[in-house]
């Protein structure tokens, strides 16, 4: 029960936090003359075996972004004092309450998952409060708000993407389907479990993208065109409020 209880008031912190950047957006919008109080964020989910660390760095490079990948991890590790590897153990995974309890008391214990989402959901939102970034999985494009974030959704069909994984990793069919299917179900899980929402649910993305139709620099095309747009629909937006004030 304890560990559900922190779960549950961890996912309530990360919905504070898009509420606090939304509001923060509508304080902007409400205040002619003051800077922004952040950039856009662009948010990418991937499903397993498509080329969602290919794009995101493609996005970056064009944008001249940072991007937040494992690069997340070793910013955490950093914060935490802890080894990266020790962080990969938990990575859009999900423990059991007993198999964590159970670390906990191992003389060396392992980063326990409660541990991890709570200074998860500090660095993306800590990232997104500066903006101009884009970040891979952990749930990125569902704490982050809507109004100041780009949420992109990178798929294919399953044939695709265990074929892709054969290719680049050299495995037999059987190990990659099997690959595919164990690291998707971990981070379905990871966000239904601490976010309460769907990340297959295309209703939650302002862009969803075919890996199987488009290639990387295409799709890297289509995220930059949107992030310019969005960009320049809030600049109307500030100037619309300014001449109206």
């Amino acid at each position: 029960m304890l560990h559900i209880d922190s779960n549950n008031r961890l996912s309530e912190a990360a919905l504070r936090a898009a509420g606090h950047w939304d509001a923060l957006h509508r304080k902007n919008a409400a205040s002619p003359g003051q800077p922004e109080a952040t950039g856009m964020t662009v948010a990418l989910s991937r499903q397993t075996g498509t080329p969602g660390e290919a794009i995101a760095r493609a996005v970056a490079a064009r944008l001249g972004w940072p991007v937040f990948d494992h690069e997340l991890l070793e910013r955490m590790a950093d914060d935490m004092h802890v080894r990266v590897d020790q962080l990969e153990s938990v990575d859009e995974q999900h423990q059991s309450w007993l198999l964590e309890s159970i670390e906990a008391l191992a003389p060396n214990a392992a980063i326990s998952e409660t541990s991890y989402l709570r200074h998860l959901v500090e660095t993306v939102c800590t990232l997104a409060a500066h903006g101009q970034c884009v970040i891979v999985g952990r749930g990125a494009a569902q704490i982050l708000p809507a109004a100041t974030t780009l949420r992109v959704r990178v798929v294919a069909p399953p044939a695709w993407r265990i074929a892709r994984i054969q290719r680049e990793r050299h495995l037999g069919h059987r190990e990659a389907e099997r690959n595919v299917t164990t690291q998707e179900r971990q981070r379905l899980a990871f966000v239904k479990d601490h976010f309460q929402k769907d990340p297959a649910d295309p209703s939650l993305y302002d862009l969803v993208l075919s890996a199987q139709q488009l290639s990387v620099e295409e799709c890297a095309s289509l995220i930059v065109a949107a992030v310019r747009l969005r960009e320049q629909r809030r600049k109307e937006t500030a100037l619309d409020a300014r001449s109206s004030a």
